[in-house]
């Protein structure tokens, strides 16, 4: 049998800002498959870091809210250290990611070659779960970008990701907040990382869709990520 089908060398990063009412049913759900889970509390000012110390997951903490992109950062750095790992998955708070659809993203980079899978929404037919105005921002984001088209990415602002250790050992984000998502695809593109889609099903409740991008502030993501790409040349 190929790989490790026990997980061990797979570590989820979970970036957390106030997410105390369903973190812990996330961590719990995800550790039946996944048991190495480190949660980056970015500044919560509710009970999230209590919530996830009930867990079992790894814990580290950022005194002041940074964005969502250094808690990726922080929790990356951490986990690139811990003995063992060789697999690394970018994974929403919310409830919003399937860790089936990770398992499948770790499978493929097992035994394909490739270096980071990102989950997309556009792929068989799944669009349809997607609110229309998220849908329009999304399909914005990618007409936006040359970068993303060339790479073959239809969704690269989707959250979910998994890569292995040379993406880890060279992930260095700049971008604090949600415009990391723009810097990934940068950051793919500049240092020529094997890329690949995965269709996934984001799982749209009402607590997940309060806290989505508009159409605006998808716009401002991609024009913050072309003005980092550019002063990363």
């Amino acid at each position: 049998m190929t790989g490790d089908t026990t997980n061990d060398d797979v570590w989820l990063v979970v970036p957390v800002y106030n997410e105390g009412q369903v973190i812990r049913e996330v961590i719990d759900h995800a550790r039946q498959v996944f048991p190495n889970i480190v949660c980056v509390d970015d500044g919560s000012s509710d009970n999230s870091a209590a919530e996830i110390g009930a867990t079992g997951a790894h814990l580290v903490r950022h005194p002041v809210n940074l964005g969502q992109g250094a808690a990726i950062q922080t929790g990356v750095e951490y986990a690139r250290t811990q003995p063992g790992a060789r697999y690394f998955v970018t994974f929403d708070a919310d409830g919003q990611h399937q860790v089936d659809d990770v398992s499948a993203m770790i499978a493929r980079l097992r035994t394909e070659p490739v270096d980071i899978i990102v989950g997309t929404r556009f792929a068989d037919g799944r669009s349809a779960s997607v609110p229309p105005l998220r849908r329009m921002a999304l399909r914005t984001i990618v007409f936006l970008s040359p970068r993303t088209r060339r790479l073959g990415l239809s969704d690269a602002h989707n959250g979910l990701r998994a890569f292995n250790k040379t993406v880890a050992d060279q992930l260095d984000l700049l971008m604090a907040g949600m415009s990391h998502a723009s810097e990934f695809v940068t950051l793919i593109d500049h240092h020529q990382w094997r890329v690949a889609e995965q269709p996934v099903t984001i799982l749209y409740t009402e607590y997940s869709r309060a806290k989505g991008q508009s159409l605006i502030n998808g716009v401002n993501i991609v024009a913050d990520g072309l003005f980092h790409s550019r002063m990363r040349k």
